[in-house]
């Protein structure tokens, strides 16, 4: 295997308003740094994939500032952006890949630009490029794809990489094996994603862009359909604005002006709005856990919003009977998650899954 048994890995995630960039020796984090991007800054970019040049420079001043030889590195993996549906694991980025994460053919979004960085990186260095659970991992069991509507199949869409994480953690905590378990693990960041891990698989969760599920700090959650399309024939909001609450300016956003859990008080309507947070969430914990066989293995709450003391309190004095042990991992482990990825994929752990050949 390249590089011993601890083998140099650039880990590259691209945010909405940042870039994070960290290098591994093996699993142990050698140095980690995030580069900025104000929101005038990227405002002169007409779109995501017109930032390519600004993130690879900020990227490349950041390595330089570390004093890394790239020529060094065993491999480069980046976050994986908005692709066709496909299972989870590790996939070799090719030029079919940052091709559809460029032109955005499946949905824009920042971290379609971490194959194409990652890539750029890699061919400098001569080593693979790797992209690890992007958001769009469709592990669904078939039964759940079918909606009420035919032709409009429900679609999976979720924190992947920091769910899958997570789960893997809860499961060395139980000593148990990731793939003899069940466990439901709820992301809680700007959007909120739940989902059932079970044997390995995450077969249910809500959609977490588009929205499905529990109301978010940013999102509306799911809607009364035929309320808000007759508020749009009656011309009370057109179908845009309403679009925009659904994944960006809804949820707390809306309700009580902002998504930082941090300035919303215990009180008042801020009470009412971190309520209804919570009581969503327990809600759509139950449901995962009722369709695993409850009691589950474990439930796990991670993500910013986990650092809410209350709201870790209000979400599980209402769902911790769900589950025979729960967990609280604040924050999200993604850099790690992207660097092991690459790891067990070096290691021959996994097998390197083909982007293109799954998709010809």
């Amino acid at each position: 295997m390249e590089g011993g048994s601890r083998p140099p890995i650039l880990a590259v995630n691209p945010g909405s308003t940042s870039t994070k960039v960290a290098l591994y020796a093996g699993e142990d984090e050698v140095w980690r740094a995030e580069v900025s991007h104000s929101p005038a800054e990227l405002a002169r970019y007409d779109s995501i994939a017109a930032q390519l040049s600004l993130r690879s420079r900020d990227l490349h001043e950041a390595i330089a500032a570390h004093g890394l030889d790239v020529a060094r590195l065993a491999a480069v993996v980046g976050r994986g952006g908005l692709l066709r549906p496909l299972p989870g694991g590790t996939y070799r980025v090719d030029d079919r890949m940052c091709q559809e994460l460029l032109c955005a053919e499946h949905g824009a979004h920042a971290s379609n630009l971490g194959a194409s960085l990652a890539l750029e990186i890699a061919l400098e260095s001569g080593c693979p490029a790797y992209i690890v659970d992007p958001v769009v991992t469709d592990e669904l069991s078939e039964d759940a794809r079918p909606s009420g509507f035919p032709g409009m199949p429900r679609r999976s869409l979720l924190h992947a990489l920091n769910q899958r994480a997570m789960a893997q953690r809860a499961a060395q905590a139980l000593g148990r094996d990731y793939g003899s378990v069940r466990i439901v693990v709820a992301h809680l960041g700007g959007g909120i994603s739940v989902g059932l891990h079970d044997h390995g698989r995450i077969v249910e969760v809500n959609n977490a862009l588009d929205g499905d599920g529990p109301l978010a700090p940013e999102r509306s959650g799911s809607m009364p359909l035929y309320a808000m399309w007759q508020r749009h024939l009656d011309a009370r909001f057109d179908l845009a604005a309403a679009l925009g609450k659904v994944s960006g300016k809804g949820g707390l956003v809306d309700l009580v002006g902002t998504a930082d859990l941090r300035c919303i008080p215990l009180e008042g309507k801020g009470h009412l709005a971190r309520t209804a947070l919570a009581l969503g969430i327990a809600r759509e914990c139950g449901r995962q856990a009722a369709l695993g066989g409850w009691p589950v293995d474990a439930l796990v709450l991670t993500g910013g919003a986990a650092h809410d003391a209350q709201l870790v309190r209000d979400v599980l004095r209402r769902a911790a009977f769900l589950a025979k042990q729960c967990f609280v991992f604040p924050g999200e482990a993604e850099m790690q998650a992207l660097a092991g990825g690459a790891l067990r994929a070096l290691r021959g752990e996994e097998p390197t899954l083909d982007y293109a050949q799954g998709h010809a």
